[in-house]
């Protein structure tokens, strides 16, 4: 009777130390995983309305690591000149192959009023500062994570 209290006992054990390992790898996923990078490559603009306009923000999403990545969702907004301009949400998953870079189109409907500042700057042909920020929730083989992003940068209009 003792020797199968000791094999239950022991059984239980090694159940709780897999599911404690396997908690405590879930949960350092992220010291596991590197951040994709972001890179804006292209601003469509298109009119939709006589108060708003659609963009499609041409990102290039770049995959670091040596295990695919899956984007679940993408929530972002969208600054020109430090001014929100707009902001978007893609629940469409998308796949980044491993060690490799994927472009993603992203929509964002803008009002006029809200590119006041911008439109200035574009008929001006003055260089755009332009941010985007948001979260993301990406899947991989050993669990899912949200990671916040931020990216800055300048759109040169001349060229």
């Amino acid at each position: 009777m003792k020797k199968l209290d000791y094999k239950k006992v022991r059984a239980y054990c090694n159940i709780l130390f897999l599911f404690t390992l396997s908690v405590f790898l879930v949960s350092c996923l992220s010291w596991i995983v590197e951040r994709p990078s972001f890179v804006l490559r292209e601003v469509i603009l298109s009119p939709h309305s006589l108060i708003d306009m659609n963009l499609i923000l041409g990102i290039e999403v770049q995959n670091p690591n040596r295990f695919d990545l899956t984007l679940k969702s993408f929530e972002y907004s969208v600054y020109f000149n430090n001014e929100e301009i707009g902001n978007g949400r893609m629940e469409k998953e998308f796949l980044i192959p491993s060690s490799s870079t994927t472009r993603v189109r992203l929509p964002v409907v803008a009002k006029f009023k809200d590119l006041d500042g911008g439109m200035k700057t574009i008929i001006a042909g003055n260089d755009i500062v332009y941010k985007i920020e948001g979260k993301t929730c990406i899947k991989t083989n050993f669990g899912s994570f949200n990671l916040l992003f931020s990216k800055e940068g300048r759109i040169n209009l001349k060229s």
